[in-house]
């Protein structure tokens, strides 16, 4: 297990535990006690944990404001990572990336191979703090900062966002129809995938399967004007058949 996604599982284990020992915490990430506690240092000067005797404890002010995309983060968790592992070959060979703030496109940025020569344009907040060490090139749209999504928006970003083009947009969303193409629930995140979606020579739309056939608010694009759609598992035949007709690599 990677650095990063240890942290990140530790980090979820005391949220959900409150308190833990160094000890059980080196059982369940199959490392030892002084990485453990090498680790619990890092999230302690991120003021996510409070180390005490023998473990730490969960602190329960930590990043209040951005609980929403935690808890967003947690939530099936499992299939976000597998929708993350398929979409990594479609990653490969794309050096300019933007991506939404979403979680799903969190987990597959955590797998693109390290190398300064890949670019990732991003309005997530998020992306910084979990990249802060990695090689890549990573460029804010700037904007309004959400405090809940962990994102920012307003037409600042909007602006900046128009001034880079990309081999690829990695984006997720609350539904798919048939009829309604893609659609969110928030609008002014919708607003900034737009138009993320207008400077990519390609869009990938990492979607759990639950979301086939569910409508939401907003529109955010045409169905046919999608190159990959990557989800945990295969939805109902009409997808499969739509996307074999429309030229849409489904990846499932």
């Amino acid at each position: 297990m990677a650095g990063r996604e240890r942290l990140e599982k530790i980090r979820q284990i005391i949220q959900s535990e409150k308190k833990i020992t160094v000890s059980k915490l080196s059982e369940q990430c199959n490392v030892t006690e002084e990485t453990i506690r090498r680790d619990l240092d890092k999230l302690e000067a991120d003021g996510v944990v409070t180390r005490v005797h023998g473990g730490a404890i969960w602190n329960e002010g930590t990043r209040k404001e951005g609980m929403h995309f935690y808890r967003r983060l947690s939530r099936h968790l499992k299939e976000k990572q597998e929708i993350a592992r398929k979409a990594s070959v479609v990653l490969e060979g794309k050096y300019t990336i933007i991506a939404d703030s979403s979680s799903t496109v969190a987990e597959a940025l955590k797998l693109l191979p390290e190398s300064p020569d890949v670019t990732i344009v991003t309005n997530s907040t998020e992306v910084f703090h979990e990249f802060q060490q990695s090689a890549f090139q990573i460029i804010s749209t700037g904007g309004e900062f959400n405090k809940k999504s962990l994102s920012l928006q307003g037409q600042l970003a909007k602006s900046n966002i128009a001034k880079y083009n990309v081999h690829l947009a990695l984006i997720s969303c609350k539904g798919l129809s048939l009829e309604k193409g893609v659609l969110d629930s928030n609008e002014e995140e919708a607003e900034i995938k737009k138009a993320m979606l207008t400077q990519a020579e390609e869009v990938a739309l990492l979607v759990d399967s639950s979301k086939f056939g569910q409508s939401a608010f907003v529109s955010l694009i045409d169905l046919e004007k999608v190159n990959y759609i990557i989800t945990d598992k295969c939805p109902a035949r009409e997808w499969v058949e739509y996307c074999e007709t429309q030229g849409i690599q489904l990846i499932c």
